[in-house]
């Protein structure tokens, strides 16, 4: 076990903290996507569940972000936040957005900031101007759901998403708090006047 843990570290790790922890945001999440139908199955049911694996579609990227982050740290990050916004967007197409699963959007936007140094606020800007006009254009578009649910079932799911989505930003923002940890004092001597 110990091995694997030293294994998954090894591969989340990047010199730069920001890169870093969103290599391990994204293994989080990509580990806990496999229990997600399970979530729904027993909240709201075994239909909503079977419909619940598109999710699973993203879970390859997610697991593909510190790979990127290797060879290109901005590509990994924003592939990062790209694939939670798609597997937003995909989920509100599949459940409505009564689910309230659109919610993610806002640690979506979380993540096309925090990991981002203030020198690179163009891609910050570009991510949360993309996933802006995504939502205007989609929101209440989506046209038929992939499966029916009662009042009791989107209240299931409504309740299930907003935890997960409150339990997500904290995380993101406990993560990036890195003036607790000293290490935006670090970053400040190792980048000096390049970072703005």
């Amino acid at each position: 076990m110990r091995g694997v843990i030293a294994a998954i570290k090894a591969y989340a790790h990047h010199p730069d903290w920001r890169v870093a922890t969103a290599n391990g945001v994204a293994l989080l999440v990509a580990s806990n996507q496999p229990f997600y139908p399970l979530y729904v199955w027993w909240l709201v049911g075994a239909d909503a569940a079977l419909v619940s694996l598109v999710t699973w579609f993203s879970t390859t990227f997610f697991l593909l972000v510190p790979h990127f982050s290797r060879y290109n740290a901005t590509a990994g990050r924003v592939l990062l936040a790209a694939t939670g916004a798609g597997n937003t967007f995909v989920c509100a197409w599949a459940f409505g957005v009564q689910s309230g699963v659109e919610l993610f959007l806002v640690p979506c936007a979380l993540l096309a900031v925090l990991p981002f140094h203030r020198r690179e606020w163009k891609i910050s800007l570009s991510l949360l101007a993309a996933g802006a006009a995504l939502f205007v254009v989609l929101h209440n578009r989506y046209g038929a759901l992939l499966v029916s649910l009662d009042a009791a079932q989107t209240a299931s799911f409504l309740n299930l998403h907003i935890y997960s989505v409150v339990a997500l930003a904290i995380y993101l923002v406990w993560s990036y708090a890195g003036t607790w940890s000293g290490k935006n004092d670090k970053e400040k001597r190792d980048h000096g006047a390049a970072t703005p």
